[in-house]
This record gives structure tokens, C-alpha cells and sequence, in this order.
């Protein structure tokens, strides 16, 4: 097999290659199961001779970390994960999240939303709790200072065909019901975001966690309702804790290890099902990717989710 190597990619790609993306939340430092997503994400790009981008989601000001992204930023390149093209930053594209609101609203499929999050909660039981239910949906409530704006759903289904997980559809309106696309403080939501910058990006391939599958309907009808180009996607297994739990910095996860990032990288591999060879356990980053990159296979990947073996 002919060997596609990190060096001079950005140099020799065509804009027709497909475009994947790794989007961290500065609120802290990455742990295993956010370089797993990052390993993942990158691999399926470099492997078809696509680009691989960045972009920092700092919209939810109040979490974000200082110089956290720099921190992001510096633990990628020691891990030997690379990006085409400046890195994007949410919050700077709040015009473009506003207009996207404005769209919506002049469309008919949004609406401005005076509930209170208690009341917002008083709807049946949906995939993610309870639901809204409904209150302003029709009662033309003016855009001013307090209130949301909500996606007004239909009763349609809406899903994605995952190319880990298959056929993936929810019934919007029965199953999530009318969700946030900014919230109050006139922040955009992430559903909303997400959709926004990814087209700005090109993005034409997400690579990410299966705990996101559950979006992918919301995304898929915001693309719809925005004109937005739809996306393929590929939801990987979530990395579990040894009680059981997913790891993730909401259960302590603890920051990676600077130490051995090539067998670090090695483990990923191994846990994403492409069964690298025992020789570069111990090897710097580079090898790995590059046998890596020939060798990917998106189909031995497991649709289960996986437990941490031990350092």
C-alpha cells in the first residue's frame, strides 16, 4: 500500500478531499477519551488525503478556562495531531450565529420563548428528560432582553446513516421537542453552533463520541432549515471507566499524560479496533500515525462502548 504521510499534506490537498474536524470545550485540559475522539477524527481525514481543522468552542463564556486553548493547542502537536488552515474560535462568530437565529425567526422555524426553565420543563418525557411544552410556540412573542428563541420542530423523523452505528432517526417533535437554539443570556446554543461553523469550515465528515449521536437528528433538520450542506458522520465508542462510568471531565477524568504519547496514541488504536502492531508500542508519534493512516479501517471500529485498560 502506498504510504500517505503527515508531511506536506496541507501542501497537496484538493478542495474536493474531505474536510474533518476536532472542536474541544476549553473548560480543561484533554484526557484519554478527548485524544481518542482527536486520534479518530484526524486518522479519518489524513486517511482519505483530507483536511483535518480546528476550532475551539468557546461560546459558553462562563466555563471557558484561561489560556486553556493554548494548552489544547500545545497537547495535539505533542501527540503529533496537526491541523490545516487558522484555528477557529466560536466566539468569534457570534454575527454569523445571530443571522443564522434571524433566519430562523423569518423563516417560521423559530420562535421566542419567555418561559423560565421551570417552565420550559412541564412538557411529557423525552429522550433527554422533560420537555417543553409548547407555551410560546405560537404566541409571537417579541425578540427582547430575557428570552430565548427555540426551533420550531415537526413531527417528522430526522436522523443521520452513522458509518459506525447505522440508521440513527428520532421523531423531533415526539422524541426532543421544540430545543434551545440561543438561550437567554443570547448565547447560541451548541446544536446551533455546531451547524453554523461546521459549514463555515467546509466540515464534511464529523468524527466524534456516541454521546453526541443523540444531536444528530437536531443537526440534521437545523442543516435542513438553514440550507446548511449536510454532513456524514461517524460516532465512536465512549471510553468507560472501570466502575462503568464514561469518562469525561464532568467524572474527573484526569489530564493525559505528557509521557509516552506515541503509545499513548498506541492504546487508542488499540481501542479503536485497528490492531497496530506490537513493535510501535513504544515508538514517538509519528510512526504510529503514519502506519496508522494506511491502515485505517472505520469498519473494525467497535460500536460498543470500551473500558480503559490499564497504563
Amino acid at each position: 500500500m502506498c504510504s500517505r504521510r503527515l508531511s506536506a499534506l496541507s501542501e497537496t490537498l484538493s478542495p474536493t478531499k474531505i474536510v474533518g474536524r476536532f472542536a474541544p470545550s476549553p473548560t480543561g485540559p484533554m484526557h484519554f477519551g478527548s485524544l481518542l475522539a482527536a486520534v479518530a477524527s484526524f486518522l479519518d481525514a489524513r486517511a482519505a488525503g483530507g483536511y483535518w481543522r480546528l476550532r475551539i468552542d468557546d461560546l459558553d463564556t462562563p466555563r471557558v478556562v484561561p489560556d486553556c486553548d493554548r494548552l489544547l493547542m500545545a497537547t495535539l502537536k505533542h501527540f503529533g495531531l496537526h491541523w490545516d488552515a487558522p484555528v477557529m474560535y466560536q466566539s468569534s462568530r457570534r454575527d454569523a450565529h445571530r443571522q443564522a437565529v434571524a433566519d430562523l425567526l423569518t423563516t417560521g422555524q423559530g420562535f421566542v420563548c419567555g418561559c423560565t426553565r421551570a417552565e420550559s420543563q412541564g412538557g411529557p418525557m423525552g429522550l433527554e428528560g422533560p420537555m417543553y411544552p409548547g407555551t410560546c410556540r405560537d404566541r409571537g412573542l417579541h425578540d427582547v432582553a430575557g428570552r430565548s428563541v427555540r426551533a420550531k420542530v415537526p413531527h417528522d423523523l430526522f436522523g443521520v446513516s452513522d458509518r459506525v452505528l447505522g440508521e440513527y432517526t428520532q421523531n423531533l417533535g415526539r422524541d426532543v421537542g421544540d430545543f434551545v437554539v440561543r438561550r437567554r443570556d443570547r448565547i447560541a446554543s451548541y446544536q446551533l453552533a455546531t451547524v453554523v461553523d461546521d459549514a463555515a469550515q467546509g466540515i464534511t465528515d464529523v468524527v466524534r463520541g456516541a454521546d453526541l449521536l443523540t444531536s444528530a437528528p437536531r443537526q440534521a433538520w437545523l442543516r435542513q432549515a438553514l440550507g446548511l450542506p449536510a454532513v456524514s458522520s461517524a460516532h465512536i465508542p465512549l471510553i468507560k471507566t472501570s466502575t462503568g462510568g464514561k469518562l469525561g471531565k464532568s467524572t474527573g477524568a484526569t489530564a493525559l499524560s505528557t509521557r509516552e504519547p506515541g503509545r499513548q496514541i498506541w492504546r487508542c488504536l488499540e481501542l479503536l479496533g485497528q490492531q497496530p502492531p506490537n513493535r510501535l508500542r513504544h515508538s514517538s508519534p509519528k510512526p504510529v500515525l503514519e502506519w496508522a493512516i494506511d491502515h485505517w479501517n472505520l469498519a473494525t471500529v467497535p460500536r460498543r462502548s470500551v473500558v480503559l485498560p490499564e497504563a
